[in-house]
């Protein structure tokens, strides 16, 4: 049976600019509550089968690729504090789509060449390549409806880009960042932690793997 949630039992319980909380009564005396990025009238679990199919997804996780000539491909990561595990952690360059891009064709890809330039100071220029690998994932679907895009950016040039994390916005704090060959992907993949011995987000990993698929 296909369980559909009801719009009228949905109720927004807390509001900040970038989160949200929901409250779900889905049955007599028992509520269910989540995490939310998105307003009352976007919310994914009140959308039809088809808008959810359609829809934009909430941020862009970038796979970010250097590929200089001369020498081997590298993915750039960079070390982010998360204020809820209270850690600088091994991540993507990632951000939220702007409410102002919603309808645009190219939300995700704009998204991902923003970030991009405020994470690491690289600008995208003609010979580079950006690239929707999936247009929506959900992490934790148990708790959030967060969805992100996976977005690969290739970054093909003849010299090293100048790199720089003073471009970062708002609670964005960075400590530098990892270039990390194929042999190092597979060593973090099979030890699930980074060179601190730290686990990392589950962008990462998907970056990792995705990677080291990259001929």
């Amino acid at each position: 049976m296909i369980y559909k949630m009801k719009k009228e039992k949905i109720k927004k319980i807390y509001n900040t600019r970038f989160i949200r909380m929901y409250e779900y009564d889905f049955a007599d005396g028992k509520q269910y509550f989540w995490a939310s990025r998105r307003d009352s009238d976007r919310l994914v679990a009140s959308m039809t089968d088809q808008e959810q199919k359609s829809m934009l997804a909430d941020a862009v996780s970038c796979f970010v690729v250097l590929n200089i000539k001369g020498q081997p491909k590298k993915l750039l990561l960079n070390w982010e504090y998360r204020y809820p595990v209270g850690q600088y952690m091994l991540s993507v360059p990632a951000g939220i789509v702007d409410p102002e891009d919603y309808d645009s064709p190219y939300a995700l890809e704009d998204t991902a060449v923003r970030e991009l330039r405020e994470e690491t100071g690289i600008q995208v220029g003609p010979t580079d390549t950006v690239t929707v690998v999936n247009p929506a994932v959900f992490s934790t679907p148990g708790m959030t409806d967060e969805s992100n895009a996976l977005v690969y950016i290739s970054i093909n040039r003849d010299h090293m880009p100048d790199l720089t994390q003073d471009l970062a916005e708002g609670t964005e704090h960075f400590e530098g960042f990892r270039l990390v060959s194929k042999d190092q992907a597979e060593k973090f993949i099979v030890e699930g932690r980074d060179d601190h011995g730290n686990y990392y987000p589950l962008f990462t990993w998907a970056a990792l793997m995705f990677f080291l698929g990259i001929k």
